[in-house]
């Protein structure tokens, strides 16, 4: 009977790991705008300044509704918080879709309603999963489940392209409102918390420093500001080189530069799951100061091939960048979820992904900043190397797992 209750369990969990997989999957779309800007008409009237901020203003939105999200979702779980982000998303495209040519319509629409959306959905599908399975799978879990987003840019990119072709913006944008309110709004009834008396993850384990501590216990402790600097600074690194490696892939490939796309996306979904994985078995520190020493490689070598290189080293680079920028979003999650419990998890991890969101807003413009000062971006290289290296030291002489057992 028990093993029997066990399976159920296991495959209930599964279950709810894979519709919290297809969840940020069909959130990914995201990723639609670079498509999107290139096809909005020149009688619009858009600057390329103006074409740029509905999708910044998505991603800022979508980092501080982490955290009302987060907060939502331990208190009323994931289920309605991420029907309430299909239904955001899903309104956000139709209010783009019906505003014309209207800039403000699609800020409104796109950034801010489809931003909170996307905030809410990604806030709510990767807790119920984690909380399934025991502490030795969290990494493998999240990397699981986070995996999705970064997977999403192969197929949107290109069906929003196939649109495209058929119909004008505004008929896209309300094809995939509604779509992606539908599949979201489905996938989200799958997601849920398992019996608080059967919860795996809140069973024994190696973990010495599980505290189930409150936003305000997290923000007090030096645990949270080492975790907020090495993210800020890994995600940061990666979000300023993405569009970089990116573009010399296309440089390179011509009009085989779908592929720099594609092999960026599996570079950046991998990188989600190998690093949760290596995490659960070498410990979430040690994981990440070896990502973030091979992310300050891999910039290294990116400065000294950026005038130009064969396309597989390009192609190369570009999977390394994807992978590193991608274990970012694996490791600290489960690196939050170990260090301050799983009780108020959303929350805290809510406040935790605030670095995504600065690191995206302030070292991209460090860098348009650096090229305006000197007419190149070779410094910016260097100073994202010396902070990544910074990010590492910093990891390696702070290890709270020194100080009991193994991260779980």
């Amino acid at each position: 009977m028990g093993n029997n209750t066990s399976l159920l369990s296991s495959k209930r969990g599964w279950l709810v790991t894979f519709c919290g997989t297809g969840i940020n999957l069909a959130l990914g779309i995201l990723y639609s705008w670079s498509v999107f800007k290139g096809a909005i008409p020149g009688d619009w009237g858009w600057t390329n300044a103006q074409k740029a901020l509905p999708y910044a203003v998505a991603c800022f939105v979508f980092s501080l509704a982490m955290i009302p999200a987060g907060r939502l979702q331990d208190k009323i779980g994931p289920r309605w918080v991420a029907t309430m982000g299909g239904v955001l998303v899903g309104i956000g495209f139709i209010v783009a879709s019906l505003s014309g040519s209207s800039l403000w319509g699609f800020v409104i629409g796109f950034g801010i309603l489809g931003g909170t959306g996307i905030g809410f959905g990604y806030a709510s599908a990767t807790p119920p999963a984690v909380k399934w399975f025991p502490p030795e799978k969290t990494g493998l879990i999240t990397g699981i489940v986070v995996s999705g987003f970064g997977l999403a840019s192969v197929y949107i990119a290109p069906l929003a392209s196939k649109l495209l072709d058929v119909f004008s913006v505004s008929q896209a944008m309300m094809i995939f409102g509604v779509a992606f309110l539908v599949i979201v709004t489905i996938l989200s009834q799958f997601l849920v918390n398992p019996p608080a008396k059967s919860n795996p993850s809140q069973s024994v384990s190696t973990v010495s420093f599980n505290n189930e501590l409150s936003w305000k216990e997290m923000v007090s402790s030096g645990k949270f500001y080492v975790l907020w600097v090495t993210y800020f600074i890994g995600a940061g690194a990666g979000l300023t080189f993405i569009s970089f490696a990116q573009d010399l892939g296309k440089k390179s490939l011509g009009e085989l530069a779908f592929i720099a796309v594609a092999i960026l996306a599996i570079g950046n979904a991998a990188g989600r799951i190998i690093a949760g994985f290596f995490s659960d078995r070498i410990g979430r520190e040690k994981t990440i100061f070896y990502f973030l020493l091979a992310q300050a490689i891999t910039v290294f070598i990116l400065y000294l091939v950026k005038e130009g290189a064969s396309w597989p080293i390009i192609l190369l680079i570009i999977l390394f960048i994807g992978g590193n920028y991608g274990s970012n979003l694996s490791l600290f999650p489960s690196a939050t979820k170990d260090y301050f419990g799983l009780k108020n998890f959303g929350l805290n991890y809510g406040i935790v992904f605030t670095a995504w969101g600065a690191s995206g807003l302030f070292l991209p413009w460090l860098n348009g900043k650096i090229r305006d000062l000197t007419g190149t971006n070779d410094l910016t290289f260097l100073v994202i190397v010396g902070l990544l290296l910074f990010g590492a030291f910093l990891i390696k002489i702070y290890s709270p797992s020194k100080k009991g057992t193994k991260t779980a």
